[in-house]
């Protein structure tokens, strides 16, 4: 009697365990398919472009900060209002390089090319009266 009931559970044991195998088998297999499944990522994360006003304050702001209690505030007012009433390209990125070169409105003659050299001085009268604003007044701007 002894070696049936011994027999009994070793059987039952055995299949218990086949069957626990098998159970973690397909939990394994789902786990598989779950975990191989390709990420679903945006064609826009994949080539994110940086912002170019935040860039330009992240260049800016060091020049400023012994200047004027607001860094920030002072270089997204010039990057915003200042820069933004040139309409020429060339002159516009050149006004925000020598702004977040120096923390000045800056255009070097070698940054825009030789045809629109002279249109530099006419650029910094178009834009004295918003850079003043945005030095003296940036709240007033935001």
């Amino acid at each position: 009697m002894f070696v049936r009931i011994c027999s009994a559970v070793i059987f039952a044991s055995l299949l218990l365990s086949g069957a626990a195998q098998a159970q973690a088998q397909v939990q394994a297999q789902v786990l598989a398919q779950v975990q191989f499944q390709p990420p679903q990522t945006s064609f826009r994360s994949l080539f994110k472009v940086p912002d170019p006003r935040g860039e330009f304050v992240r260049l800016c702001a060091p020049h400023m900060v012994g200047r004027w209690a607001h860094p920030e505030t002072v270089c997204g007012c010039l990057h915003d209002y200042a820069a933004a009433t040139v309409e020429d390209a060339d002159l516009r990125e050149a006004l925000l390089r020598g702004i977040s070169e120096t923390g000045v409105p800056t255009i070097e003659s070698a940054w825009v090319p030789a045809s629109k050299q002279s249109e530099i001085g006419p650029t910094f009268t178009k834009i004295a009266k918003p850079t003043l604003q945005c030095m003296f007044e940036p709240a007033t701007n935001q």
